[in-house]
């Protein structure tokens, strides 16, 4: 069932969040910005290294083994959540018309600190939920550099966190505008910090700074 914190009404076919930007947003918002309002993008080693992760897992096909057919690259979309994607994999538990979909999101790396692979997992969930009638309790990450599984519940936290980061994307792509950088630890290894360039422009005096300083003098 569609968690409680879904927007009464359905959205616009035309207002539709990807749900890539939900892990971009919970990364950081203004590399969401930079994707998803400004159209930019750059790829280095590890960009390259996850794309060419998903386009292995999306040419697999479909294929059943042990009663659990298995359908790749299936496009996904929520009019309740707002959110439009496509799943890596999705298991198809059962039988017809009593299928149990089950969604697994590849990644090339490991387990975060944070929560954004499970937004994006969740979001999968509440598609694929609204999609096929029935709940989905559980989902997976899989993880390259482990090479395994790591379950996530689709619990009401997750739901709660999912509707909210969407929330905050779409108030952010209405707004058109890109929030300002904020250096982390993170920056150095993010593909478009050529284009952000956080320690450049944070360290430039803005205009309310400026302005605090001549009233105080």
């Amino acid at each position: 069932m569609p968690p409680s914190s879904l927007p009464a009404t359905a959205i616009d076919e035309d207002d539709l969040v990807p749900i890539s930007a939900l892990q971009h947003q919970l990364f950081c918002p203004r590399q969401c910005a930079l994707i998803h309002l400004e159209q930019q993008w750059l790829e280095d080693g590890a960009t390259a290294e996850g794309r060419v992760l998903h386009e292995r897992v999306d040419d697999g096909g479909a294929d059943n083994r042990r009663g659990v057919r298995t359908v790749r690259g299936i496009a996904l979309r929520s009019l309740a959540l707002g959110v439009t994607g496509k799943a890596d994999a999705v298991e198809l538990h059962g039988r017809a018309p009593n299928l149990r979909p089950y969604s697994i999101e590849y990644k090339r790396g490991q387990p975060k600190t944070h929560r954004a692979d499970e937004v994006q997992l969740c979001a999968q969930a509440l598609c694929l939920e609204e999609m096929f009638g029935t709940e989905v309790p559980e989902g997976a990450l899989f993880y390259a550099r482990l090479r395994r599984r790591t379950l996530v519940a689709i619990d009401a936290d997750l739901r709660a966190l999912t509707a909210a980061t969407v929330l905050a994307v779409r108030t952010m792509l209405a707004s058109r505008v890109t929030p300002a950088p904020v250096p982390m630890p993170g920056c150095p290894r993010c593909s478009l910090e050529p284009l952000c360039r956080p320690a450049v422009i944070a360290a430039r005096p803005s205009v309310e700074r400026w302005l605090a300083r001549q009233l105080a003098d």
